[in-house]
């Protein structure tokens, strides 16, 4: 029996390093303009947590593509929730409203959307910080035939606090839609508060809405060289499948408890994990294939769990949390992350000002061994904010920095390669940008969602720009 579970944990760790094979080397990383259209001149302007309600770059999805057309979301100068959609290619968006009018200025109460594959309707997700949701849901088969479909508001139907009648959670945030290979749509969300959530999903099969379960714990003691926590919540860099199947999400930890830090004035967070799915979310392993929370069940993921953390970092960095990832051709996990590196001080005191001054993003990966690789971007990011991570046909890397600054580096190089490519000269960016995660696949155009910097509650304009990347 011992040599039978050793062979299991073996199998389970080759699986986990190497679940596929990448494409041949082809052309290295570029970027060609395609234009830039506009959203809404009129945008509705407020900065709260460092950022806009209509560009967190970790809303999922604020901008997206399927079959032909784009549609992207956001909240206009009179607050109403708007949706949007052209045909690729096109500089005209239609807009339609949903019904729905912003309820504080939150810029954690993003909108975000999905697309049920069995039935194609449109899903929205929004105004959601710690407290309830809004809802809303296209009529059928409006994104399977966008071109003979009118863009009305009599094709949404009216706002919901609930899933259709399934009550999730009083304490609500983040809602990231994700569609599995079936065509389902799984919903993931936080329930709880920050310091002391723990994650969860939710899945529609076109007919229904079911809750999964949390999957993810907020116990457990956690010690750093200033101090302890008991409590806790997991910060999802995102959560995605590859093209093989796998669901990969990687996180930091944020601590409750800010005795943990080395001054009061950093933020909590800690440590780079990683964890894997292979049946649609209701087994989560480690990166060596070590079966660490079970979705619905008592087993959660947590951390006092060995082998989940891949790149250590203690909490006076003033790590960011829900950053960035993606996965490669052959389904290996990439994801950005970003601090204020040692050499500039061991001890953060001011985590806008230090991140903003100090703050560099890395490129973390698996490689084709199994082993974690660090790459520092060399770039600074002059924001406290987060940076986008996207990959071309051919498994190069660019790295969507705040401002709307482009790095990138080609996969033939190992990754070792990061160069700007674009400065954001001419974009008057606030700072974080949403990008299209499902559009290069299509047609292989970057686009990206910025808001231009305003003052106070001044509303202003919320643009695209597209680039094509290497044919």
């Amino acid at each position: 029996m011992r040599r039978r579970t050793v062979l299991a944990t073996a199998l389970a760790a080759a699986a986990a390093a190497a679940p596929g094979v990448a494409r041949a080397a082809g052309p290295g990383p570029s970027l060609t303009p395609a234009g830039t259209t506009t959203l809404d001149s009129r945008a509705i302007y407020f900065v709260s947590y460092d950022g806009l309600v209509n560009n967190n770059s970790f809303q999922k999805n604020g901008l997206l593509t399927y079959k032909g057309h784009q549609y992207a979301v956001w909240y206009s100068a009179d607050r109403n929730a708007v949706v949007g959609r052209r045909a690729l290619g096109s500089g005209t968006w239609q807009t339609v409203e949903v019904g729905h009018t912003l309820r504080y200025d939150d810029s954690h109460n993003v909108i975000s959307m999905g697309v049920s594959k069995t039935d194609g309707r449109l899903h929205l997700n929004m105004d959601s910080h710690s407290d309830g949701f809004t809802y809303v849901k296209s009529a059928a088969g409006l994104m399977d035939d966008p071109s003979g479909t009118g863009w009305t508001a009599s094709r949404f139907g009216a706002p919901q606090s609930t899933l259709d009648g399934l009550a999730l959670t009083s304490r609500f945030t983040y809602p990231q839609f994700v569609a599995t290979p079936e065509g389902r749509l799984q919903l993931s969300y936080r329930a709880g508060v920050s310091g002391n959530g723990r994650n969860a999903l939710a899945e529609y099969d076109g007919t229904r809405w079911a809750a999964l379960g949390e999957w993810t714990g907020s116990t457990g003691t956690y010690t750093s060289e200033h101090g302890s926590s008991t409590a806790r919540n997991m910060y999802l860099h995102g959560i995605d499948y590859d093209r093989h199947g796998r669901l990969h999400a990687f996180f930091t930890w944020r601590e409750q408890n800010g005795a943990v830090m080395c001054a009061s004035g950093g933020i909590t967070n800690h440590d780079t994990g990683y964890v894997y799915s292979d049946d649609r979310g209701r087994t989560w392993r480690d990166g060596q294939g070590t079966v660490v929370g079970v979705t619905g069940g008592s087993d959660r993921v947590s951390v006092t769990d060995a082998g989940l953390v891949v790149d250590p970092l203690n909490p006076d960095h003033s790590l960011m949390n829900q950053e960035s990832q993606s996965t490669d051709s052959a389904g290996r996990p990439h994801a950005i992350i970003s601090y204020v590196p040692g050499r500039f001080g061991q001890c953060t005191t001011d985590y806008v000002a230090e991140r903003t001054a100090n703050g560099r993003a890395f490129h973390l990966r698996r490689d084709a061994s199994g082993s974690w690789r660090k790459t520092e971007i060399p770039v600074p990011l002059d924001s406290s904010q987060r940076t986008k991570l996207v990959l071309d046909g051919y498994d190069n890397a660019y790295a969507v920095l705040p401002y709307g600054r482009i790095a990138a580096a080609s996969a033939a190089s190992g990754y070792t390669d990061w160069r700007l490519l674009y400065d954001g000269a001419g974009l008057d960016a606030f700072g974080e940008v949403v990008v299209d995660e499902t559009r290069i696949a299509q047609d292989g155009v970057l686009s990206v969602m910025y808001q231009e910097k305003s003052s106070g509650t001044t509303p202003s304009a919320l643009r695209v720009v597209d680039f094509r990347l290497p044919a």
